[in-house]
Order: C-alpha cells, then structure tokens, then sequence
C-alpha cells in the first residue's frame, strides 16, 4: 500500500531516530548536523531533493497544524521534534507498508483489556490501534493476532498510556 507523503515522512524520520536512537529531536538544518555526530542527516537530504523548498515548507507547516511535529530551537539551530501524535501516525504509518509478519514459533499474540466506560477515547483509541496491528477480535475485548507485533503493540501501549489497562499473552492454541 502506498502512503502519503505526511505518512512516509513521519515514517522515515521516526525510523531514523529509533537508529540514533534519539527519540526525541532529528535535525532539520544540515549546518546543525553536530547534533547527531558522524551522521549526515539523511531524512533532510531526501525531502530536499523530493520536495522543492516552498513544498517542504509547506509539508512542514501542514505536520506543525495538525500537531504531528514541534519545531524548537536548540542551541540557536532548528530542530524538529516528533510529537506523541507523530509517532502514533509514524506507526500506524508502518502497518500500511504490511510489514507485519506471522510469528515463526506458529504462537499467537493475545490481548485482554478493561478500559472502564468513562474512558470512551481511550477504548476507541486501543481498538483502533489493534486494528491497524492486525488483530482481530475474538469476543468482547479479548483479541488475537498471528503476527510478530509485540514490540510495536508495546510501544504503542506506552505512548498512549494505555498498558495499565491490558494484559498480553503469548498463546499456543487459539
């Protein structure tokens, strides 16, 4: 499946930090490359060569608006940070690609939860998310899924402070 350019974007400069790994800040000015030592950032050089300046410009001030980045000054340099929106729309950004795949040990993922009803946002937010994971529903907030999406079912739990409210088994049998 092809992703959008916001999509591929967040994607890509969610990944690099994760290879830094450096979460938090990638480098938008090359100038300001001191900040990741040795690396030349080359999330900046793509969209520099893909996008001219005033379509970049724009990319950025559309992700800005819809709250996916920050731009901050660090030290006197530009430097983009990815918000907790970014990296939920980076990652869900990730599945499209289908780049989940079945475990190898033939075990399956399950997941319980008990989001209470007062937490409508949060229990529709974990559906989503499961959804984009590959998990289908086996009855009422129990799920499963065949693929190897622990990590990112994990990291994903974190982001939206969700893990208190789940419990997730490695199972044999569905």
């Amino acid at each position: 499946m092809r992703l959008s350019v916001t999509e591929e974007f967040l994607w890509d400069a969610y990944s690099f930090l994760k290879k830094t790994e450096d979460a938090v800040i990638f480098v938008l000015n090359p100038r300001a490359a001191k900040f990741l030592p040795g690396i030349k950032n080359p999330i900046f050089q793509k969209y520099k060569n893909y996008k001219n300046k005033i379509e970049f410009n724009q990319l950025l001030y559309y992700l800005k608006t819809k709250g996916y980045i920050k731009i901050k000054n660090l030290e006197g340099k530009k430097a983009m940070m990815l918000t907790k929106e970014g990296i939920g729309k980076a990652l869900k950004a990730s599945f499209k690609l289908g780049d989940n795949k079945e475990r190898k040990d033939e075990k399956w993922i399950m997941l319980i939860f008990d989001v209470p009803q007062t937490h409508q946002k949060a229990r529709n937010l974990l559906k989503s998310v499961l959804r984009n994971l590959g998990y289908k529903l086996l009855q009422q907030s129990v799920w499963v899924t065949p693929f190897d999406v622990f990590e990112k079912t994990d990291e994903l739990l974190r982001l939206y402070s969700l893990n208190r409210y789940v419990k997730v088994f490695l199972i044999e049998k569905v």
